[in-house]
């Protein structure tokens, strides 16, 4: 295949922010007296905030109406948005991102973000990245988050190539199936690096380059 664009997922491969979710979780989840650990926060990862509420609330001891719901949702991402603004800065860039987009643009690959946060934007300006993507793409302009494709087939569309001509980089085993679904090629890192539906893996984008990346795809 040709690699004329790569898309990549924002938290956990080009930034890191699973901490603040986890905290804004944990804050929710001691309010409404739920049980919450690591272990469940896990299961978070990849899913949109409604979706993730629901795995949270798997144990709660009463039921929830959708209004409580939309309102614990809206409470978590506060708390979420609220540490964003306090704490992260533009060392919450990984380590190996900025050099592996650059070496990209170097080859006059366009690049692109395909998240499910609807914070997608305001992480980008924290770090000092809102102006550096050909296409931004979050949870605020998709109906269905992962693994249905619809986030990056927006991101594609936007960039004005086609779906097989890109490459989606993703460290969740739903970013994958989306992936997949979308007819582009793979990268799985992180903890999806396992992910043996991926078509080229590595623990993180410091451990390969673009250069590799293009070489095993060609």
């Amino acid at each position: 295949m040709r690699v004329e664009a790569v898309i990549l997922d924002l938290d956990g491969v080009v930034v890191t922010t699973d901490e603040f979710h986890y905290q804004a979780w944990q804050r929710l989840a001691g309010e409404e007296g739920v049980s919450f650990d690591r272990k469940i926060n896990n299961r978070l990862r990849g899913v949109s905030c409604m979706e993730s509420l629901t795995i949270l609330l798997e144990k709660a001891k009463r039921k929830y109406s959708d209004k409580e719901k939309k309102e614990m949702a809206a409470r978590k991402n506060r708390y979420y948005v609220d540490l964003l603004d306090e704490k992260l800065k533009p060392d919450g860039v990984l380590p190996g991102a900025m050099d592996f987009m650059e070496e990209l643009k170097a080859h006059g690959i366009k690049v692109a973000i395909g998240s499910s946060s609807k914070n997608g934007m305001m992480i980008l300006q924290k770090v000092g990245m809102d102006a550096y993507f050909d296409a931004v793409v979050d949870g605020n302009d998709i109906t269905k988050s992962k693994p249905d494709p619809e986030v990056f087939l927006i991101a594609a569309k936007r960039l004005d190539i086609e779906p097989w001509d890109c490459l989606v980089i993703e460290d969740t085993e739903a970013g994958v199936a989306a992936g997949i679904a979308a007819g582009m090629k793979v990268f799985a890192v992180g903890a999806a690096a396992d992910d043996e539906r991926a078509d080229v893996s590595a623990p993180s984008l410091e451990h390969i380059s673009a250069d590799e990346i293009i070489a095993a795809l060609t």
